[in-house]
């Protein structure tokens, strides 16, 4: 080699080490799990001269190679990458034979199980490794496969789990063996493109571990209370539901709001976590269905005390001879018993709104007693059984509603202990806002519209759906569309929801996207959109 020949010689090796600098770099910036592979692919090729080449991927569970990507220019044969063929076509290749014996007659496999490169010249001219694969490719196809080039490729923690080979080194139209320069930029790039690959798995697999998290917490508040079940995974669903109807929405409220890709995985998290809170929250709060219900359901005393004073009229009866007229009254009293016993079970219920007249009647058959086995007269009802039953609306009482309001307190105080990464740093946000009201008279920080974000109200209106058109709350039917967006058009005027947010959710129809997903075909009913309160009809489409 003459002196002019080792001026160009290097030259071009200090292009080709610039160049794999480079691609390092690429390399290290590089997100999608697929580009990723076939940056690593083409930049050996490219760097080695190879003609063709395969990436292989390593299972672990099977002990075999897969082929992940194929790459031959002089077939046009590319498979494996974006808008390409699957590289399906060719079976994997085990490590292991039948009985549990190292396959170490292909090369492939040889160099993953030894952890060492191999270069070969001419695969027709070598015995060591069985290459009849190969060539009946090339008869196939017509191709002539020459100089192999094979790369294991080796994680941190010292375990082969991808593999490059590289075939046919090509030097002006002619096909060379791979130079020992050729193996040492090869090995170099595999050992960036490790790198690069166990990053890109250890975040993979480390939002894979968030997201279960986040799942396994949600299910198991579902299961903490039967009659919110689903609540935590379908509140997700009519958030994001909503999201990308806003995001691409002309309303003019809206018209600039964009959620990137990261924005919606954020608000998805943030979701899935929306009522953590709720660990802390009593069983017998969540699973309150009617208004005695404690550790049981107290409406059973009562009824076992109205049982007492008709078993006591029935022994008056029986021990003394009465007029019709007496007679009359005890059967008239025993009948008023059973109509108020009747009664209270209705009202213990809570599914309609408990009126005045409700109240006062509860109120005079607190003032009856009953006599107990110590011969102790005692009230019909207590003063803890009459405030219960007394309630307004649902089955709560007030100290109850603000144990249960608590929880988003408790909800925000978890999430915001949590060291959450720059691209999730809104969640606690977004979760602890779905209770906070436009005018400010929401929980539990008392919030105006104007101090939450847009994403942090989608999920207020999202989880004031779901909560509607639940099918499993044994205090109410399961709500049809209609009735239920009724509600929130009332709830905007009454600034609960954001005005912007629930017109888009109409006007889009996210309730219908939703509501085939989720709810039962009879919920599902005809909506005048006209009729709704809430919506500026100026802005309707």
């Amino acid at each position: 080699m003459t002196f002019k020949d080792c001026e160009m010689h290097d030259k071009s090796l200090e292009q080709k080490v610039r160049r794999l600098n480079q691609i390092g770099i690429a390399l290290s910036a590089e997100r999608d799990k697929l580009q990723l592979l076939e940056l690593i692919l083409s930049s050996a090729r490219e760097l080695t001269g190879a003609d063709a080449g395969t990436l292989y991927l390593m299972d672990a569970q099977t002990q075999s190679l897969h082929f992940a990507l194929v790459q031959n220019d002089q077939l046009g044969l590319y498979l494996g990458g974006y808008q390409q063929p699957g590289a399906e076509l060719f079976k994997p290749i085990s490590l292991y034979l039948d009985k549990g014996q190292a396959n170490e007659k292909l090369v492939v496999a040889w160099s993953v199980l030894h952890k060492q490169t191999i270069r070969i010249a001419d695969a027709y001219d070598h015995s060591a490794f069985d290459f009849s694969g190969t060539r009946s490719f090339d008869q196939h196809s017509g191709y002539r496969s020459r100089s192999f080039l094979t790369v294991p490729l080796v994680n941190h923690e010292g375990e082969v789990f991808a593999a490059l080979q590289l075939i046919n080194k090509l030097t002006k139209n002619a096909v060379v063996a791979f130079s020992e320069t050729d193996q040492e930029l090869a090995e170099s790039l595999a050992s960036q493109a490790a790198v690069a690959l166990t990053n890109q798995r250890l975040i993979e697999e480390m939002k894979t571990l968030f997201d279960s998290f986040t799942r396994v917490l949600a299910t198991a508040i579902d299961k903490k209370s039967p009659h919110t079940g689903n609540h935590c995974r379908r509140v997700p669903d009519a958030t994001l539901f909503l999201a990308e109807a806003v995001s691409a929405s002309n309303h003019p409220a809206v018209k600039d709001f964009v959620m990137s890709e990261a924005d919606f995985y954020e608000l998805k998290t943030a979701a899935w976590l929306h009522d953590c809170g709720k660990v802390v929250t009593p069983h017998h709060i969540m699973e309150k269905s009617r208004k005695l219900e404690t550790v049981f359901d107290r409406i059973e005393l009562l009824a076992a005390r109205i049982e007492i004073l008709l078993r006591d009229l029935e022994i008056q009866q029986l021990k003394q001879m009465q007029s019709a007229a007496v007679a009359d009254d005890i059967a008239a009293t025993k009948a008023q018993l059973l109509d108020d016993l009747a009664f209270l079970r209705h009202v213990n219920v809570g599914r309609e709104f408990t009126t005045d007249d409700d109240v006062v009647r509860i109120q005079q058959l607190a003032k009856l007693t009953w006599v107990d086995h110590e011969g102790v007269e005692q009230p019909l009802l207590t003063e803890d059984e009459q405030m219960n039953l007394s309630i307004r609306r649902g089955t709560l009482n007030q100290g109850e509603r603000q144990i249960m309001n608590d929880h988003m307190v408790a909800t925000l105080d978890m999430l915001e202990q949590l060291p959450f990464p720059k691209h999730l740093q809104q969640v606690p946000e977004y979760a602890g806002c779905h209770h906070e009201r436009m005018d400010g008279k929401g929980y539990p920080r008392g919030l105006k519209r104007d101090e939450m974000s847009i994403p942090a109200r989608v999920m207020g209106i999202a989880d004031v759906f779901e909560a509607l058109t639940a099918k499993e709350r044994p205090y109410k039917e399961p709500m049809k569309l209609s009735q239920a967006l009724m509600i929130m058009g009332r709830m905007v005027e009454d600034n609960h929801l954001d005005p912007d947010l629930f017109a888009v959710f109409v006007e889009e129809r996210v309730y219908l996207r939703y509501a085939e997903i989720h709810l039962q075909p009879e919920q599902i009913d005809v909506i005048d959109i006209n009729a709704l309160p809430g919506l500026n009809k100026e802005f309707q489409g």
